[in-house]
């Protein structure tokens, strides 16, 4: 926030160059282009790509899955995709300024607000667990290769145990299939060992010291990747945007080049068109684009408030969705070749093996490995994959709150303590995610899983959408991203923003509530009790925007109730681009003999704005709380 003029006023000097300066010293920037790119790629590619994208399209008919992920892509993705970004750029704030634009919806940053935290509280604990593994997976053999250790039960065969030709294996798999259910060693490490797993969410247990560890080290490391915002963040990304790729290129040579890996691979692809009438398969590709791009988690908002206000971000919005989708569709030859390789090995079918989740993660695809020569390296590999597509996003959930809080304080002080509002939020994180690792914690990661951002984010994204469009009004928007990047938007966004979006959107949140399935963990069925925490989280985030809507029209001037809506969804008078030079158009200033009143005086109320200007003392902000009217700008 450019709180420069406050001082420059006073002292006489000409605000020019200098605001642009000091801006981007106060505030940030990226370094270049290519940051805000990586960063965005970082996010938006996350864990989902790798264990919920390849698992849900060879559930819902292969290669006949991508049509309906495509055309969701194209009607839903991309143009929200465009319109956070763009909304955040044009205003230079994180997911609570922005909405200057309509003062009464600024529930909705809260919300955006409310889930970023939900989720980062829990992804860190992914990543932690991603960590020990990564750890444990430096020994010449992975721990869960045998079932002699003393965490194993009578009914564990492991794929190498023994050593058993092909055909034996095969008969002693059909044997125990039907007595009772094989359980391979890597799931007894999973669950006896890692995990410790009690029977019940209420039953904590102890704290799982390796995890706790674990948890500390990745919250120290997002720290210290935030400690300067995005100015080090930018640099971060090139590595751990990028590196994944080359690990998925990696396991992917080495997984074609094995026996059942094709087998695999046509389990993914295979198209079953008679799947592409169901309902279940459009909702699902719609929800996993939606969830997949990170709309509305307010982290697009924020990273895009750090570019140059003439940034080309509807370009960047296009490789951004494209990438992901595209990673994600890659990372399924990558996890399917492995496990019809394994498949092969067993004698099963694919679907035997196949899982998604943390089950795919820190199971199955562990299992995989085993059969590998050299597995440590492939091991180590493909956790440090993880480690780096969870760092990515978790950069920018972190990033969000934190800019949120310094965009709002808005004070000298508070910018020049970044970097302790940065370590009270990890250090929160950090606590708030110790339950997570007790013998229970996976019961709780997720129900938040489910329940935290799932379709509360499709409430918050359908109301932005609204508000932008027809309460903000899409002329008015329009034109300001004209304004900004020197052309309109596309024909084809105008349609999909004000008509084809909202109605996707709308279909998500219905088909989540038709879909509805309580939540279990493979035997496990949670209790009313837990799933009623469950939906109050899911709660607690959309009802900010009712609340907050109350309150602001409450406090809003005018006699009649009309008026006072009126006046709460009106633009307020510090709405537009942040820097002065960009104010341009109706958010130019109204000219008048004085450099005062050039700097101060809003084309909204020119008489009020020039008596301040005069005054050049602090004046009752919009939103209630007294601050000089320039430090807004």
């Amino acid at each position: 926030v450019d709180t420069s003029h406050g001082i420059s006023l006073q002292n006489g000097a000409v605000p020019g160059e200098q605001g642009k300066q000091e801006k981007s010293v106060k505030r940030g920037n990226w370094g270049n282009q290519i940051e805000f790119v990586l960063t965005s790629v970082g996010y938006a590619v996350g864990l989902g790509n790798v264990w919920r994208f390849p698992y849900l399209c060879y559930r819902n008919g292969g290669g006949a899955f991508m049509f309906p992920y495509f055309i969701m892509l194209v009607f839903c993705g991309i143009p929200l995709f465009f319109m956070e970004l763009s909304f955040g750029q044009f205003a230079s704030q994180g997911c609570l300024g922005v909405w200057r634009v309509s003062p009464m919806f600024k529930g909705v940053g809260y919300g955006m607000m409310v889930v970023s935290t939900y989720i980062g509280i829990y992804y860190n604990v992914v990543i932690c667990i991603a960590f020990y593994y990564f750890f444990v997976s430096m020994t010449p053999v992975l721990p869960w290769t045998y079932c002699s250790n003393p965490w194993n039960t009578p009914d564990c065969v492991g794929v190498l145990d023994g050593n058993l030709s092909s055909h034996a294996a095969l008969n002693i798999t059909q044997l125990l299939n039907t007595t009772q259910k094989r359980t391979s060693p890597s799931e007894e490490y999973w669950r006896r060992y890692v995990l410790n797993l009690s029977d019940d969410i209420g039953n904590l247990g102890e704290v799982r010291l390796p995890l706790l560890g674990c948890l500390g080290v990745s919250w120290v490391v997002v720290f210290l990747c935030l400690i300067k915002g995005v100015k080090s963040s930018g640099k971060v990304v090139y590595f751990t945007a990028t590196f994944p790729y080359v690990v998925l290129t990696i396991l992917f040579v080495r997984g074609i080049t094995l026996e059942g890996a094709v087998t695999g691979i046509m389990y993914y692809l295979t198209p079953q068109w008679d799947k592409i009438l169901n309902a279940k398969v459009w909702g699902d590709a719609a929800s996993q684009i939606f969830y997949s791009l990170g709309c509305a988690w307010g982290g697009l908002i924020t990273m895009a408030s750090y570019n140059k206000f003439n940034n080309n971000c509807y370009r960047d919005s296009i490789i951004i969705s494209i990438t992901n989708c595209a990673t994600s569709v890659y990372a399924g030859f990558v996890i399917f070749s492995i496990l019809g390789f394994m498949a092969n090995h067993l004698g099963v079918d694919v679907s035997k093996v196949a899982d998604h989740g943390p089950g795919l993660a820190f199971v199955a695809y562990p299992e995989a490995l085993t059969l590998l020569p050299i597995s440590p390296l492939w091991s180590i590999l493909f956790f440090f994959m993880l480690i780096l597509l969870g760092l990515g996003t978790q950069f920018c959930l972190l990033e969000t709150l934190v800019t949120a809080i310094v965009d709002e304080v808005g004070n000298e002080w508070i910018i020049r303590k970044k970097t302790f509002v940065t370590l009270g939020v990890a250090v929160a994180g950090f606590l708030l995610g110790v339950p997570l690792t007790t013998q229970a914690g996976i019961y709780w990661l997720l129900l938040m899983d489910n329940y935290a951002a799932s379709f509360s984010l499709v409430v918050i994204s359908c109301i932005m959408c609204v508000a932008i469009m027809y309460i903000y009004g899409h002329r008015n928007y329009f034109k300001d991203i004209e304004m900004m990047l020197g052309f309109p938007p596309p024909l084809f966004f105008q349609i999909c923003w004000r008509f084809i979006s909202p109605a996707i959107i709308f279909f998500i949140l219905v088909f989540t509530v038709i879909q509805y399935r309580p939540i279990s963990y493979n035997e496990y069925v949670y209790p009313t009790w837990a799933i009623s925490i469950g939906f109050l989280m899911a709660l607690s985030s959309v009802i900010c925007i009712p609340i907050y809507a109350i309150y602001k029209v409450c406090r809003s001037e005018g006699d009649t109730l009309l008026e006072r809506l009126k006046n709460a969804t009106k633009a307020s008078k510090d709405w537009g681009p942040a820097l002065p030079e960009h104010r341009s158009g109706r958010y130019a200033p109204v000219f008048s003999p004085s450099t005062e009143s050039h700097l101060e005086v809003q084309p909204l109320q020119p008489e009020k704005g020039q008596n301040e200007a005069v005054a050049a003392s602090p004046v009752q902000g919009s939103n209630g709380s007294a601050h000089s009217q320039d430090s807004r700008l």
